[in-house]
């Protein structure tokens, strides 16, 4: 009885009878298919292909087609590659480091596109003739950040040239930390700097004028908490508040003048800092 073979893997199962004492190669082989199908890395490279490859699963012998991860290299133009034959089902981590986009097809049916830099998770069906070939994942790293200053279309979280983290989908966190930092006074002026954290303090040795700077763009919501407090001495020192701050009844409030004494606020913006919203937490509660 001839040998017959696995319709996605090409693992050769023999034949009733056949190979007596010869088999230890076949199986020897099979093993080799058998642990690149599983956990295989292959380099495909693409350097002589043009703007076509195909992609092999070839019965009883180790063939790039077999490899789980695809790691694709070396091409000159943007490449359509071709998973063949066109029955069998097929499962893929690709990471295309080739220098150019590629196109994954298999039939007639649906392609899959990997950007140059790209990651992606993508299934062939095997449905023969209109075989169709479609994405798992969009990125294998999902929850991975882009390049800082990047933007990549697929990526879940995106990071700004700032190093804001954008998501692209509802964030839910069990808990979270705010980064906290302590802003001081030169020659009357404090600027308050809005990348770097959403909780700020200050400790007044002087009369000081403060300034909001680095707000995200109009159309992202900011705000923050400034704890202000009196030094030590009960000199009762004053803040003058940016222009563009609007507080209720139009009327800014009169900070705590006892030593130590710490004052709470908050303030909110939506439309690039043109108008911050503030409001008084507490008073009075050194």
């Amino acid at each position: 009885m001839a040998s017959t073979y696995t319709s996605n893997g090409g693992i050769e199962k023999i034949g009733i009878g056949d190979q007596a004492n010869t088999w230890g190669p076949t199986t020897n082989l099979n093993f080799d298919i058998i642990d690149r199908l599983i956990n295989g890395e292959g380099t495909i490279d693409l350097s002589s292909s043009g703007a076509a490859h195909t992609l092999p699963t070839t019965d009883g012998t180790l063939s790039d087609g077999m490899f789980r991860v695809l790691v694709l290299s070396g091409a000159t133009e943007a490449c359509a590659i071709t998973i063949s034959p066109n029955n069998a089902q097929k499962v893929y981590f690709v990471v295309n480091s080739s220098g150019f986009d590629c196109t994954f097809s298999q039939g007639s049916g649906s392609n899959v596109s990997v950007t140059n830099g790209q990651k992606k998770i993508i299934y062939a069906d095997g449905a023969g003739s209109t075989a169709a070939v479609s994405e798992i994942a969009d990125d294998l790293s999902i929850l991975d950040v882009t390049t800082l200053g990047t933007s990549q279309a697929g990526k879940v979280l995106t990071a700004d040239a700032n190093g804001d983290v954008i998501a692209s989908e509802e964030f839910i966190a069990k808990s979270y930390n705010d980064t906290y930092a302590a802003v001081s006074s030169t020659s009357n002026a404090t600027a308050l700097n809005c990348e770097v954290g959403n909780v700020f303090s200050s400790t007044l040795s002087e009369n000081t004028t403060f300034t909001f700077t680095n707000p995200p763009t109009t159309g992202t919501a900011y705000g923050f908490t400034l704890q202000i407090i009196q030094d030590g001495s009960a000199s009762g020192f004053t803040v003058t508040w940016p222009a563009a701050v609007d507080w209720p009844s139009a009327t800014a409030p009169t900070l705590t003048a006892t030593a130590n004494g710490v004052d709470q606020f908050s303030f909110y913006t939506h439309d690039g800092g043109t108008t911050w919203y503030g409001f008084v937490l507490g008073q009075s509660l050194g």
